[in-house]
């Protein structure tokens, strides 16, 4: 396996921790993409079973699966590449899990044990124009985030909804390995934004026995470059 190899396509991995509040023996490595820069004999290269698609959706997994890669190799001592699930979960190597994703030219992936970790869910989102989020807001908040949302100056209501999305996309990273059960936008909340960027979430159904209707969890995110990152986190 040629783990040294970095395509064009990709920017020197990154190991870092942008979000506002440390996670205890957590890896998270990132890299922008550029699509327009891959061969395709680059999945070769890497060692990175190819996938199907447009260049876009190439370079994209190939992006987060080599920051999965590395994340995996720094908190087991063994590069590996999660395999993809026939629904298309990444599947981490026993003892680990962590999450993956990507969006508009920057991917990573966050990596724990699972002696420590129960869930872990990361999601990266461009924060949206405010014409977008406003017609989107119906699908994306329950009623009691959108009565909420009027409490907001109008400058920050767009923010407010790309955050709520991009929660309750990393929520669902981080219990579908467990529920194994999609749900959705409605099947959830956002009940608190401190200032030093924690949240809470709410579930609104029951997914499981371990996790009913009524639960809470805590996650985080930060802002740059007109992204938002989030990541919730269950321990163990």
């Amino acid at each position: 396996m040629n783990t040294a190899y970095l395509p064009p396509c990709c920017s020197p991995l990154k190991n870092h921790w942008p979000l506002p509040h440390r996670l205890p023996a957590v890896q998270l490595i990132s890299t922008t993409f550029k699509p327009e820069l891959l061969d395709a004999a680059d999945f070769g290269r890497c060692a990175i079973e190819p996938v199907r698609g447009v260049a876009k959706r190439q370079a994209e997994y190939l992006a987060g699966r080599l920051c999965a890669r590395e994340a995996l190799r720094r908190v087991t001592g063994t590069a590996a590449v999660p395999a993809c699930a026939e629904d298309r979960a990444p599947q981490w190597p026993l003892g680990t899990l962590g999450s993956i994703t990507h969006g508009s030219g920057w991917a990573g992936a966050v990596v724990g044990n699972s002696a420590d970790w129960r869930g872990l869910g990361l999601d990266i989102e461009q924060i949206m124009p405010a014409s977008r989020a406003e017609r989107l807001a119906g699908e994306i908040l329950t009623p009691a985030e959108l009565l909420r949302l009027k409490s907001l100056p109008a400058e920050q209501r767009a923010q407010r909804i790309s955050l709520t999305f991009s929660l309750k996309e990393s929520l669902f990273k981080a219990l579908y390995p467990q529920v194994l059960q999609h749900f959705y936008f409605q099947d959830a909340e956002l009940l608190s934004v401190e200032a030093d960027n924690k949240v809470r979430m709410r579930l609104l159904i029951d997914l499981h026995a371990d996790w009913p209707a009524g639960s809470e969890l805590e996650g985080q995110f930060t802002e740059f470059d007109g992204y938002l990152l989030s990541l919730i986190s269950i321990a163990r």
